[in-house]
């Protein structure tokens, strides 16, 4: 059995944290598992859908609201919810605490390398808009599909 916690690749995306606990090559495919830490008000993802993999979250610390497919739902320490595929869905701290959750995706077709390409289309705008169409490019290469986006709250997918 492998262990990656004292190696876990962590990518900040803004004042959001993603830390990758099990990536696809440990688990030979069948998962990957990351810890999302979201302070309050923060920025967060575009409403997505994934083409390829289901979701499962589970709350940490905090509170996170995820809507999907236009139902709210607060997600709380100890509780879970399960994001099929093709499900619209995006999520937001809406407290004044910073929240935390568990992402569990099956199987593990995503993995660091979508949140590093996001960030990197991100620090090329040097506090500009972001390239709207190389987030779009970044984010369907990596089996995400963008739902019509709410400019008032989103600025990443």
């Amino acid at each position: 059995m492998e262990t990656t916690s004292a190696s876990a690749t962590t990518i900040n995306l803004g004042a959001i944290e993603i830390r990758f606990l099990v990536e696809a090559e440990d688990s030979h495919g069948a998962a990957t598992v990351f810890e999302c830490r979201v302070p309050s008000d923060a920025k967060v993802p575009v409403p997505h859908s994934h083409d390829a993999f289901e979701e499962t979250v589970y709350g940490l610390e905090g509170v996170t609201t995820f809507t999907i497919d236009g139902d709210t739902h607060d997600l709380g320490p100890g509780e879970a919810l399960c994001i099929r595929r093709g499900q619209v869905h995006h999520f937001a701290n809406q407290g004044t605490a910073t929240a935390s959750f568990l992402s569990v995706a099956t199987p593990g077709v995503f993995g660091p390398s979508y949140f590093q390409e996001i960030r990197d289309v991100l620090t090329a705008t040097t506090g500009g808009p972001p390239n709207v169409a190389a987030l779009i490019e970044v984010m369907r290469r990596h089996g995400l599909t963008p739902a019509q986006p709410d400019p008032a709250t989103s600025t990443a997918p």
